[in-house]
């Protein structure tokens, strides 16, 4: 098996991945990243740490990853560009290399008018696609942006991220394409519940031929409230939540337990669409329920690479 981060390896050997997301704090406590490690440590391939996600304050993506790397898992690095110009980018991308992190994810990130400092000034220097590019000619050419060649290897796989829902819809599978011909080795999608869209996506997908260029990750978000699911239907952008899945949360005894029922079925299905190579689980602020969702849904143990 080729040298890589063990997602890389998993990826690459075939094998359906598990990625799950830890929330750093909003502050600068290593344990609490140390001890959601240790919950999720036989969970999944590799864990994702968001970066200030909606432009709200937090402990470091990068910080946060040497902490799990430090503890033997292998993270995944999140990086906005809302945050940071060219410079930035690309110095904290060499950090990340010198602490042993060798997975990426590039967004362009929200707007600060959703966080905590709404007075923010925003930065924006380049976009999600053109940072997949400059990770990319890091990795394979050694050289920066400007040209001036980087001081060393800069082992990378480089991870983005798609909504099968957006409108227009029928430019989503173009906008795909983009980022993998800019270098995304691997993209993480927008929650899944509305399955027989994203699988008509997916159809475009393999159609182009975009599932052999790279590994397609499908996005699960569990609802443990129907007030989530309700607030995710009317008022997020980008997520599409099924008028059926709100009712059958309304009508639950146990509404934690169908919830993690709905998500089960919705793996389920998943699990046989061609193209998709593995599933992302955001459990957000509910991050002890993914070992249970993972088990549950057979996908313990996780393959050794």
């Amino acid at each position: 098996m080729k040298a890589g981060t063990n997602l890389e390896k998993v990826l690459n050997a075939g094998y359906f991945a598990v990625t799950a997301e830890i929330g750093p704090p909003k502050g600068g406590s290593a344990r609490v990243i140390e001890s959601k490690g240790e919950m999720l440590r036989h969970t999944a391939d590799a864990f994702n740490v968001t970066d200030n996600q909606t432009a709200v304050v937090r402990l470091s993506s990068l910080a946060a990853c040497g902490i799990l790397r430090r503890i033997g898992l292998d993270p995944v690095m999140q990086m906005l560009c809302r945050d940071r110009n060219r410079i930035m980018l690309q110095g904290d991308i060499c950090g990340a290399v010198a602490l042993g992190i060798g997975n990426l994810l590039c967004l362009t990130g929200d707007h600060v008018k959703f966080g905590n400092h709404p007075q923010s000034k925003v930065v924006f220097d380049i976009d999600s696609i053109q940072l997949i590019s400059a990770v990319r000619t890091m990795r394979d050419e050694g050289k920066f942006i400007s040209g001036e060649e980087v001081a060393g290897p800069i082992p990378i796989f480089i991870g983005a991220v798609e909504n099968p829902y957006a409108d227009p819809f029928e430019f989503r599978t173009a906008r795909l394409s983009k980022k993998v011909r800019a270098g995304a080795d691997f993209i993480q999608t927008q929650a899944v519940y509305d399955v027989p869209k994203f699988t008509q996506w997916m159809a475009e997908v393999c159609e182009s031929g975009l599932d052999k260029q790279t590994h397609v990750l499908a996005g699960i978000i569990p609802v443990k409230a129907v007030g989530m699911a309700r607030y995710m239907r009317d008022y997020v952008s980008g997520v599409e939540v099924p008028d059926w899945l709100v009712k059958r949360l309304e009508d639950a005894k146990d509404v934690r337990e169908e919830g993690i029922k709905i998500i089960l079925e919705i793996i389920e299905e998943v699990k046989l669409i061609p193209g998709v190579h593995g599933i992302h689980i955001q459990a957000v602020g509910w991050e002890e329920v993914v070992p249970e969702i993972v088990e549950r849904a057979g996908l313990l143990p996780r393959p050794i690479v």
